[in-house]
């Protein structure tokens, strides 16, 4: 696969047949995943937004994010190791903070672990800020979270 030819990526609901790829690729991206278990709880939560970006037949990321009331919270975002640096975080970041528009958002939160540069600068992108920290919130190594935040348009 060449960088330069990939870019048929198709942005996509999460549905219970993507579950054993997104599992695989959760496993590969963190050292304290998330379950499968609850995982397969964001399929069926009202309130997630769960979708997946599809490249070459395959799943190539994923993101979940919360939406309650009117405050919306990006819980989740992986993209498969093959894959990345390609634009894949950026365009699910993009139809993630589209979709809490469109359901009355109006301020989207997350927690990034402070080492994760990469993270932090797709997110900047979209004029989040950085506006906390939280002491240990990382396990495997133990790690401050960054806490951003996007107040959104009204």
């Amino acid at each position: 696969m060449g960088r330069e030819k990939l870019r048929e990526i198709v942005i996509d609901n999460f549905g219970v047949e993507d579950l054993p790829e997104i599992l695989s690729i959760e496993n590969d991206s963190f050292t304290v995943p998330w379950s499968e278990n609850l995982i397969f709880q964001e399929l069926h939560n009202p309130m997630s937004i769960s979708k997946v970006a599809r490249a070459e037949g395959k799943i190539a990321g994923y993101i979940f994010a919360g939406l309650i009331i009117d405050e919306g919270h990006i819980l989740n975002l992986a993209v498969h190791k093959n894959y990345r640096g390609l634009g894949i975080a950026t365009d699910l970041v993009s139809d993630v903070i589209d979709d809490l528009k469109e359901n009355g958002c109006r301020v989207i939160f997350l927690e990034v672990r402070d080492s994760n540069e990469a993270a932090k600068k797709i997110y900047s992108k979209f004029s989040f800020e950085i506006i906390g920290t939280r002491k240990n919130y990382y396990i495997s190594p133990v790690e401050d979270a960054v806490v951003m935040g996007l107040k959104l348009e009204e």
